[in-house]
């Protein structure tokens, strides 16, 4: 499995959280490698959708930036297409995800979170190792899951007519086999939003007077 952290080119804060990622990743024999994120000051972004055929109606501009969000997706997307291409399970992180624990022995079946809920309510699993998406009815953050080449198929495919954010777009509503593995494994540190307003991160557990809200 190959595992990836997606880092913002030239941004000294995603690098720095995208660096003890991959430290954070060492500890338990994990190789992280660095994907450079899709960003509205590196790509045509809306020129990508167009050319992939997903549509962009369904991205709320109430809670992110609107290049940025899309941007953001875009970065999953590549990742998603990499991993179907090569016939490779994939590990992804965004770069404000630690490992805390040794990742899943197994893969779950299509796509799997391992990273605890990083905003909102949530429930925990009630069994150990790959179950049912309990914990919400979507991904509880995006900033860690392990997809399977299946899986990046159907998320491909998916997203050309239902995209929006990451989490959200990982919804049991859209995949009900979606899985979660517990106990998790990794968690989001996370003390700032390159994508995200003010709207958007009163929910997150790290939020504070100090959270910034930077631009790309």
């Amino acid at each position: 499995m190959k595992c990836f952290v997606i880092a913002i080119p030239g941004h000294a804060k995603s690098q720095r959280s995208a660096d003890r990622c991959i430290e954070s990743g060492v500890v338990y024999g994990v190789d992280i490698q660095k994907f450079d994120a899709i960003t509205p000051d590196t790509h045509a972004v809306e020129s990508i959708y167009k050319r992939e055929g997903i549509t962009t109606s369904n991205f709320s501009n109430y809670y992110s930036k609107w290049d940025n969000v899309l941007a953001c997706f875009l970065s999953h997307y590549t990742l998603w297409m990499s991993c179907m291409n090569h016939n490779e399970p994939y590990a992804i992180f965004e770069h404000d995800a630690v490992i805390n624990a040794p990742l899943p022995q197994t893969l779950p079946m299509f796509v799997g979170s391992i990273g605890k809920p990083s905003y909102g309510k949530y429930t925990n699993p009630s069994q150990l190792g790959w179950g049912e998406l309990t914990s919400k009815a979507h991904f509880p953050g995006a900033h860690a899951y392990i997809v399977t080449p299946a899986g990046a198929r159907v998320l491909c495919e998916s997203a050309k007519a239902d995209a929006c954010t990451p989490d959200v777009f990982l919804s049991k509503r859209r995949f009900e086999w979606l899985q979660e593995y517990y106990p998790w494994c990794a968690y989001a540190d996370d003390s700032y939003s390159t994508v995200q307003k003010i709207q958007g991160c009163l929910a997150k557990h790290n939020f504070s007077s100090d959270f910034e809200y930077l631009e790309q």
